[in-house]
């Protein structure tokens, strides 16, 4: 099989945004993180098993070349200094530990400086999707099948059957191949489609090859660690030190704020009017879409800010219907944006893998997210799942600040 992952930019955007802030903030913390397969009836043969090592070898090779690295400099919120690291940057094979002791067949652990293991996440995902749907199955019939269905979907944007305003791909962790994503970029960047306008990838290479906007902000492990990581800090409290962190990395530059970590509710006690008048949006990642919109809207709105000044952008699971009635519910309310990743980059005959690598400690403590919806989270001790819980409770329960 050939090499899957072929530069250092082929990962989500958000990676260099947190990475930056880790760098100049949060260079000694230390992190694990495990993967999981949720889907109950796929198994990963002792060949997948070993070609997914020979890949992840292969990416802990690479560098960043010096135009890869012009690229990154020249986006307005990343910083010279932090360029001038990952020029010295490369992956550590040794910070992987590759087994077969799971139901799936496939286990995957990560550990080490939070500025590496961050980086880990993404193209790990992207290789265990690529080597098993191309050793799984009819490779080559799966790309005609998803090239049949992309183009249905581009020709329903097209005539107008859907508007999804303005919405990027996030499919890289997700996607059927590099070859299927890129063929999604392309066309998505070459094709009118209307009323709807394709904002750029969450994947920095393709961004940089197609000339699209790379997107992406943080993730749920921004502040998982940033909040737990920490034995100081009350993790009831974690939005606000993850939100602090960030103003004073970015300022107003780079801002949309990730609202589910630890529940919305809890995240709202938090986002008060300076947070909220610096970040220019909230993204959604779990939990009813609607109600979440509507509480985020009152939430602005309670605070003397006009929601049509700010973004509500989804990210969950979306497809292009969905995306569609999201957009009519809420045009005029406030500004609205996709980010649709499975539906478009690993859209075939067969079902998709429901993969993730999250992190489980962050400087030798338990870490969890506590979303709007079960199951989303992963951690390996109940009892601090509990302790956490009980936190936002009496948080909440006390209306404090």
């Amino acid at each position: 099989m050939e090499q899957i992952i072929t530069s250092l930019l082929e990962t989500d955007a958000y990676k260099f945004s947190m990475g930056q802030a880790i760098y100049h903030q949060f260079s000694d913390y230390k992190t694990t993180w495990a993967f999981k397969c949720r889907n109950e009836d796929v198994h990963f043969t002792k060949e997948m098993v070993e070609e997914i090592k020979r890949q992840i070898k292969l990416f802990c090779e690479l560098r960043f070349t010096e135009d890869e690295l012009e690229y990154l400099e020249n986006i307005i919120w990343i910083k010279g200094s932090y360029v001038d690291f990952l020029r010295l940057w490369q992956a550590r094979y040794d910070d992987f530990t590759i087994g077969t002791d799971a139901p799936c067949g496939l286990t995957i652990e990560t550990k080490g400086t939070w500025l590496n293991t961050s980086m880990y996440e993404i193209p790990t995902l992207a290789i265990v999707n690529e080597v098993y749907f191309r050793m799984a199955y009819d490779y080559d019939d799966l790309m005609e099948s998803f090239r049949e269905r992309l183009n249905d979907k581009v020709n329903k944007v097209k005539d107008g059957t859907y508007n999804l305003a303005v919405f990027s791909e996030f499919g890289l962790r997700r996607r059927l191949s590099a070859e299927a994503q890129e063929f999604a970029v392309k066309t998505l960047k070459e094709t009118n489609l209307g009323a709807s306008k394709f904002l750029g990838t969450s994947n920095v290479f393709l961004a940089k090859k197609y000339n699209v906007t790379p997107v992406g902000t943080m993730a749920h492990e921004w502040i998982m660690c940033i909040g737990q990581g920490n034995h100081k800090h009350n993790p009831a409290y974690s939005n606000w030190f993850a939100l602090d962190a960030w103003v004073k990395e970015y300022g107003v530059l780079n801002g949309t704020a990730l609202t589910d970590t630890i529940t919305t509710d809890c995240f709202l006690r938090d986002f008060q009017l300076t947070y909220a008048t610096l970040f220019s949006g909230v993204r959604h990642d779990s939990g009813d879409p609607i109600e979440w919109g509507e509480k985020m809207i009152d939430h602005y709105k309670q605070l003397g800010i006009d929601p049509k000044n700010k973004t509500l952008l989804f990210s969950d699971s979306l497809d292009f219907e969905r995306a569609d009635k999201l957009y009519k519910h809420f045009e005029g309310k406030a500004k609205v944006g996709f980010g649709i990743g499975t539906y478009i980059a690993n859209d075939t005959k067969v079902p998709p893998l429901n993969i993730v690598m999250k992190v489980t400690r962050c400087n030798g403590m338990d870490v969890a997210k506590i979303s709007d919806v079960d199951g989303k989270g992963m951690c390996n001790n109940p009892e601090y799942i509990e302790y956490l819980q009980r936190c936002i409770d009496w948080r909440m329960e006390n209306d404090l600040r």
